[in-house]
């Protein structure tokens, strides 16, 4: 099989990436990156120096590549049949960009920060930095509510890129910050995210891993 997958079963960034390459039904191997394990952490940095994960090797062209917007492109790119994750109109495609954009920086990056500084020692945690993150949710909460109160997925009608950055945002989030009942818009997305059958699989497949999760305590049982 060429295409290869490093990634984790609990990180988030790497869901993103497991729901477009189950969405579309394209075939890969996955390897779980232990970091714990020195050869492994030398091996993923020869492939990406900055030694992050997700990264996809695609053997039969030689390519190795970070990041997951990008590595989701390169797929729907190899993939032409596939489903489109990024539409062919320019102002339609800048949309999910945008909103990918949103989910990870606004969403992701921010309950990263508050779930980082649990796993800090006493004395070298950062409750300023913690508060800011809490409030940047507060406000992506706010504007997820009010741009799904009129549409079925991030970008519109059809399931996009958008939406793999986005389940993964909302799934860590809302355990790390609860956007809490009066958002019955964002609510409703995220079961319809959590209904789909890859980002289902994906989920199914990190419940062994859950109980590793510092905020284990607010994952509702039917995830973990």
């Amino acid at each position: 099989m060429s295409l290869t997958l490093y990634s984790h079963p609990l990180a988030s960034f790497c869901h993103k990436v497991l729901i477009a390459l189950y969405d579309n039904g394209i075939d890969f191997t996955p390897v779980t990156v232990d970091f714990g394990d020195p050869v492994q952490s030398q091996h993923l940095q020869s492939l990406w120096p900055v030694g992050k994960i997700p990264v996809l090797v695609d053997e039969t062209r030689h390519v190795s590549l970070p990041e997951t917007s990008i590595i989701i492109e390169y797929l729907q790119n190899l993939h032409p049949e596939a489903a489109k994750l990024i539409p062919d109109d320019a102002a339609h495609a800048l949309d999910v960009r945008l909103w990918d954009r949103f989910f990870d920086l606004y969403v992701s990056q921010p309950m990263q920060k508050i779930v980082a500084d649990r796993l800090r020692p006493e004395g070298q945690r950062d409750p300023y930095g913690v508060d800011e993150a809490r409030a940047t949710l507060d406000l992506s909460y706010g504007m997820i509510e009010e741009r799904m109160a009129s549409r079925d997925w991030a970008c519109g009608q059809d399931f996009s890129l958008a939406d793999c950055s986005a389940a993964p945002a909302v799934f860590y989030s809302g355990w790390v910050h609860s956007w809490g009942n009066d958002r019955p818009a964002l609510t409703a997305y995220f079961e319809r995210l959590m209904a789909r059958p890859s980002i289902a699989r994906t989920y199914e497949e990190a419940k062994p891993f859950m109980q590793f999760f510092p905020y284990k305590e607010n994952v509702p049982q039917r995830f973990r």
